[in-house]
């Protein structure tokens, strides 16, 4: 995310707060941990991929937590513990911060046995859950530049070049589901989707409508934040108690950060080229169909990484997947969630799949991401999804696993 984006989050930080409490009126200690958390995330300045695996790494810590605190410890003081020994450790810049939520939660708890105990249990239980990722490592970037020997290339790095090197929680390999190569430039597909991006994703497009643009700014936001609101909107319901909404968050959790890694598997494998690099050498693809445009820009400023497949439609797909098993056949309530790129705005889906059809549609409005690589995002996050659901979701004593 660029700097100004990072100002804007920050400047509307506290109406998306509001927004998130407005809609979630039945929170518990995990839910408003995960809003803490977001707010955390935010402040650190942390890129997309690296916020969502310290979200993965809490909320799994969380739910250790929430599983030790029988017999009459707190689960209060064990969440508001298990928070601080992870978010310290992962976010020491905001120390102070977290420290300072961390003694207000407390300050709610009542003094006896039960706190002592849970604070225990909450300190144990990230402690637990960093033994057992001590392999999730983050391998140095070292991306080598496309050139030649003397000729000028941009100098920017991309990002991430390394994420598919991590460890999993659910997958047994990065490449356990990745995608197929994306269509070939002679193909109808590709003039498709390459026409319709350029119709709709052009930073002057006259064929977008007002509400497409909104859409698009609203999801220009990727953070953990945005996608925990949805997670919300279910977890909030009657009904539900704080083990199953733990058990809730470690799952969409570890769904996405294993979708980052996914994505990123696949991304790197193909290094398939953004619009605003097709557009600009449409004369190039050995396609008739597909007409250059020699100063097209998109709406919103391309990320640092290889366009297929999409990795926003990925994350969705993953949440949409754990929300559709968690709720199964019960009643499907009003999935809803604030960004801070649309000033804190929110917006609401009656179903999970209305809710990820947006996400993926939101990358052609702003002219990052071509319809066949939303569809393959959805796709691979949709199994990624599934398969946290079947592992995470079920009781159990814990959620931690390295699989390979």
């Amino acid at each position: 995310m660029s700097q100004e984006l990072r100002n804007i989050a920050r400047r509307t930080l506290i109406a998306t707060l509001l927004a998130g409490t407005a809609l979630n009126a039945n929170a518990d200690v995990i839910t408003d941990w995960s809003i803490k958390t977001g707010d955390f995330i935010t402040e650190s300045k942390l890129g997309t991929p690296p916020a969502i695996r310290v979200m993965a790494l809490v909320q799994t810590a969380a739910y250790e937590a929430v599983q030790a605190s029988r017999g009459g410890a707190s689960v209060e003081a064990a969440v508001a513990a298990a928070h601080r020994a992870t978010l310290v450790k992962l976010l020491p810049a905001q120390q102070a911060a977290i420290e300072a939520a961390y003694q207000a939660a407390l300050a709610s708890v009542p003094e006896g046995p039960a706190k002592a105990a849970g604070i225990v249990i909450g300190e144990r239980a990230a402690g637990t859950t960093f033994a057992q990722r001590a392999s999730d490592s983050i391998t140095a970037e070292a991306y080598r530049p496309h050139t030649t020997a003397g000729v000028y290339v941009p100098t920017a790095a991309p990002a991430a070049p390394t994420w598919s090197l991590r460890t999993t929680w659910q997958l047994t390999s990065p490449a356990q589901f990745r995608a197929a190569p994306p269509p070939a430039l002679t193909s109808v597909t590709w003039a498709r989707d390459y026409n319709e991006v350029k119709d709709f994703g052009a930073k002057g497009s006259t064929k977008r409508s007002a509400e497409q643009t909104e859409i698009a700014r609203f999801w220009e936001y990727s953070l953990p934040a945005i996608y925990f609101g949805v997670v919300r909107t279910v977890a909030t319901q009657p009904g539900r108690d704080v083990t199953r909404n733990a058990r809730l968050f470690a799952a969409a959790a570890q769904a996405l950060d294993d979708g980052m890694v996914g994505v990123f598997d696949s991304k790197y494998q193909y290094n398939f080229w953004r619009p605003a690099t097709a557009i600009r050498n449409g004369d190039i693809d050995s396609n008739d169909e597909t007409a250059r445009d020699a100063s097209w820009s998109p709406l919103v400023g391309e990320p640092m990484h290889p366009e297929y497949p999409s990795a926003h439609a990925t994350l969705a797909g993953a949440v949409g997947a754990v929300l559709k098993a968690e709720i199964g056949t019960g009643a499907m309530p009003v999935l809803a969630t604030s960004s801070p790129t649309a000033k804190g705005a929110t917006r609401r889906w009656t179903s999970v799949d209305e809710f990820v059809r947006e996400v993926a549609d939101s990358r052609i409005y702003a002219g990052i991401h071509y319809r066949f690589s939303t569809d393959t995002g959805i796709a691979l996050g949709k199994n990624i999804g599934e398969l946290a659901a079947r592992r995470v979701l079920q009781p159990g004593d814990s959620v931690v696993r390295n699989t390979y």
